[in-house]
């Protein structure tokens, strides 16, 4: 099968040296691209910018901004079987990127921003997409509830909510803990190394995809 992760933070931009950006490592969604692979399926990786190696096979497509992002998944979702968004996309982009470095002039600076694509929201409704479709949900409170507004308001046959304020679980960690949020029932896979949770989380996916299709 084709599936496609997105991965990392996305990066906006304020002027030549300085961006918006969040504490995402990459870590889990490189991890669930090695899985897939390993697995015997197809992956896109497309990833805003991490410290890490890309695995083995996958194809790979490096992005920085969440418009990029956006871009590139509209251009390949609709070959793709499942879809599983694990990037930590910034929600806001400053309306202007300053052409030269912004020099501090002032007490006090204040810089407008705008709504970014709603890359996982737009999966239904605008990029057409009928297969199995994943999302993350990345918060500090309300796991459960966030992450179920997240699974209706978008559309998701599954979202994976983690606690990322957990300083054992959070951007940086090697170890993840998450809880499963399907439509009917919720689920929890506790700690462990984000590659032993990587490897569950695909057996779980595929079980979904296997049932769409056979529905």
């Amino acid at each position: 099968m084709n599936v496609l992760v997105t991965a990392g933070p996305t990066r906006e931009p304020i002027d030549p040296v300085r961006f918006l950006t969040n504490r995402s490592s990459g870590k889990m969604g490189y991890a669930l691209a090695h899985a897939f692979i390993h697995a015997g399926h197809h992956v896109l990786l497309v990833s805003g910018p991490t410290d890490l190696d890309v695995p083995d096979y996958v194809d790979f497509i490096p992005v920085t901004t969440a418009a990029e992002m956006n871009e590139v998944v509209a251009q390949h979702i609709g070959r793709m079987d499942i879809a599983v968004f694990v990037a930590a996309v910034a929600d806001y982009t400053p309306v202007l990127t300053e052409a030269q470095k912004i020099k501090k002039d002032g007490d006090r600076m204040t810089i407008e921003l705008v709504k970014t694509p709603d890359i996982l929201g737009s999966a239904r409704n605008t990029f057409g997409f009928g297969g199995t479709l994943v999302g993350f949900a990345a918060e500090t409170e309300n796991l459960e509830e966030n992450a179920r507004k997240k699974l209706v308001g978008k559309s998701c046959d599954l979202v994976i909510g983690n606690d990322v304020s957990s300083p054992a679980h959070g951007f940086d960690s090697d170890r993840n803990e998450v809880v499963l949020v399907y439509p009917d029932r919720t689920e929890f896979i506790s700690s462990a190394p984000k590659s032993e949770i990587a490897h569950d989380l695909v057996d779980v996916i595929l079980e979904i995809h296997r049932t769409k299709e056979s529905s």
